[in-house]
């Protein structure tokens, strides 16, 4: 099988379908319009094809190898952001969302790599399921499928799992990067209500000031988060939002908060949830307020199995060039719903520079920019890898020891 030769001949066809995608972006976990496109783009290939319970527009296709092996799973998200776009592309955009993401790209990869991979079925020793997944923007859309039985469409769980995702900035265009171990951080929510009593901005002594309180929890949490936690095993906290009062001489009732909060290890995580509540807790009883605080966890640390690292870019490499893989030091501060699939099975989230064509990647806008732009050129590239990837997991999960 020549599958990066096969991609190329799929470039056309898959700028097509990356544009398409770029001009209907949908967010959340109901795309009627991506998933409508997804089916027609999969039609006619010899797929076990099915969708979503009503309100989750998941595609999950299953592809039977011609010799009988393992399940392997590759993974595509398709939602978008609630971002109004200003790249000027003329494909961009006009509905106030935008895949700022590079979800389009994500979908299209794993779309071109069923195409591929369909040719060659007779050629694969086991099956491979495809996963197209909404909601992976703050919707926990891979829980959703996972609670439908992903893991199962293919009658036994996959042994492997894989994820690409693009960046369109700090790292070099077609490049790939992954590392074994905590890949990106969990992601948490801390949302906090000061009460306090309200009363006349010039009398502070006749109230109970919830903004001077909410104040001093925001500064305390980050003096508390420096002093608590491991530089090597770092949290970060940054409040998001902050709203209190409606004019400028009443001192309001309310005070509110919402903070994201990312960790990168189960300890860090436990000991983060418990903490923040209580900072919060102990500056409203100083102030003389009420507090209700809550520690949301959304998603989890998404953690890569060491052995599929290596073994993706041995195949990256094998079938692209030394030059086209590189390891990654840290983690990614972002976080990823992939987490879950990766908690019940081993695989490799990986990471795909993608910035505009000539642009330098330290300076392109970032991921979530309405400015973000990403370069179709390395479509046929993230096919080849897909393909590749669950075509050599195969056969090597069928080699006899």
């Amino acid at each position: 099988m020549n599958l990066r030769d096969d991609a190329r001949a799929l470039s056309d066809d898959l700028v097509r379908l990356r544009r398409s995608l770029h001009r209907i972006p949908e967010a959340g976990l109901e795309l009627p319009r991506t998933q409508e496109t997804v089916l027609a783009e999969l039609d006619g290939l010899p797929l076990e094809v099915n969708t979503g319970r009503p309100g989750l527009s998941s595609v999950t296709a299953v592809l039977r190898g011609g010799r009988p092996g393992p399940v392997v799973l590759l993974r595509g998200d398709m939602d978008a952001l609630p971002v109004a776009e200003r790249t000027g592309l003329d494909f961009a955009a006009d509905n106030g969302r935008m895949h700022a993401c590079g979800h389009d790209l994500h979908t299209t990869m794993l779309t071109g790599a069923a195409r591929l991979l369909s040719a060659h079925r007779e050629q694969l020793a086991g099956d491979v399921l495809f996963m197209f997944q909404p909601g992976e923007e703050g919707f926990d859309g891979a829980r959703h499928m996972l609670d439908d039985g992903l893991l199962d469409a293919a009658g036994r769980r996959p042994v492997a799992a894989y994820a690409v995702h693009v960046l369109s900035a700090g790292l070099a265009g077609g490049v790939f990067r992954a590392r074994g171990g905590p890949a990106m951080a969990a992601s948490n929510v801390l949302r906090v209500t000061v009460r306090g009593e309200g009363g006349h901005g010039s009398m502070p002594h006749r109230a109970k000031d919830p903004v001077q309180a909410a104040c001093a929890m925001v500064t305390a949490l980050q003096a508390w988060i420096t002093r608590t936690f491991d530089v090597f095993d770092p949290v970060i906290l940054s409040v998001g939002t902050f709203h209190a009062g409606t004019q400028q001489n009443v001192i309001p009732e309310t005070a509110v908060f919402e903070a994201t909060v990312r960790s990168f290890s189960d300890a860090a995580q436990a000991r983060v949830k418990d903490g923040t509540v209580e900072v919060c807790r102990g500056i409203a009883a100083a102030y003389g307020v009420g507090v209700d605080a809550e520690f949301v966890e959304t998603y989890p640390v998404t953690v890569n199995d060491h052995a599929e690292v290596e073994f993706a870019a041995d195949t990256i490499r094998t079938a692209l060039g030394e030059e086209r893989f590189v390891p990654q030091a840290q983690p990614l501060q972002g976080s990823e719903d992939f987490s879950r699939v990766l908690d019940e099975v081993p695989g490799a989230m990986l990471f795909l520079g993608a910035p505009p064509a000539g642009a330098d990647p330290e300076r392109s806008a970032n991921n979530h920019s309405p400015l973000a732009a990403f370069d179709d050129a390395v479509l046929a590239d993230g096919v080849a890898v897909y393909a590749e990837l669950a075509a050599r997991r195969l056969g090597a999960a069928s080699t006899p020891a």
